[in-house]
């Protein structure tokens, strides 16, 4: 896992209010440099009844992600997608990573029966599988969850997440400050998401308002290259 495949993992923790609604958020460097910015839709489907023209539709979540990013000599322009029922539980991820000039775009289809991941990369990069739980999260459902749980006064177990190869999350509840976003001193709940899994070793602050929603506000994201923050934009 490189270190923007890193940061994303992270940003997918920063989105997905109920609903619809788009999040947009600026990435700056520990100096206050903007590198970019990440925006995050999260949809909440309702159930529709087939029709003469076309299949039905399931209730269910539909997540979105985008990020377009630079540093000197690198540009980072990713697009994410995800499909989730009504737990929350994954049935699809389809990501497309551009690093510099090159673009790998990959599918991940979930089947909750067989308790397995298939994720295949396009233009012959390869197949693979693995074993996750029955009601497996990817990274931007989980969000979502750790979301919910928070409103409830919980804090999500740790558990496997998947955002192309399985990762293990742990989110631990650290306490209540006051930050300073868009100008504006915003009262928030602190967790820490430590997140491992293949070359991938990061422990990152997230901040939560304190709205119905637990909408995230912050996120600190301590790298090789830095502390990376990710702001909410009014």
């Amino acid at each position: 896992m490189t270190r923007g495949q890193g940061a994303l993992l992270v940003l997918a923790l920063l989105g997905n209010p109920v609903g619809a609604e788009t999040l947009h958020y600026s990435i700056n460097w520990q100096s206050g440099l903007s590198l970019g910015e990440a925006s995050l839709l999260a949809e909440k489907l309702s159930a529709e009844p087939a029709s003469e023209t076309g299949a039905g539709q399931a209730s269910g979540w539909k997540f979105e992600m985008a990020l377009d990013a630079a540093v000197p000599g690198f540009t980072i322009r990713d697009e994410y997608s995800s499909s989730a029922d009504d737990k929350l539980c994954s049935s699809r991820v389809q990501k497309s990573v551009a690093r510099g000039s090159r673009k790998t775009v990959e599918k991940i289809q979930i089947d909750s029966q067989l308790h397995s991941a298939t994720r295949e990369t396009q233009n012959g990069g390869g197949k693979s599988r693995y074993e996750v739980p029955s009601c497996v999260h990817d990274a931007m459902a989980f969000l979502q969850f750790v979301r919910q749980e928070l409103a409830q006064g919980r804090i999500a177990s740790q558990q496997p997440v998947i955002l192309g190869a399985k990762y293990d999350v742990q989110v631990t509840y650290v306490g209540t400050d006051t930050i300073r976003v868009a100008g504006e001193n915003v009262p928030a709940d602190r967790v820490k998401v430590a997140i491992k899994g293949p070359m991938a070793d990061v422990t990152a602050d997230v901040y939560f308002s304190h709205d119905e929603l637990r909408t995230p506000v912050l996120a600190r994201i301590p790298l090789s290259m830095g502390v990376f923050t990710v702001e909410l934009l009014p």
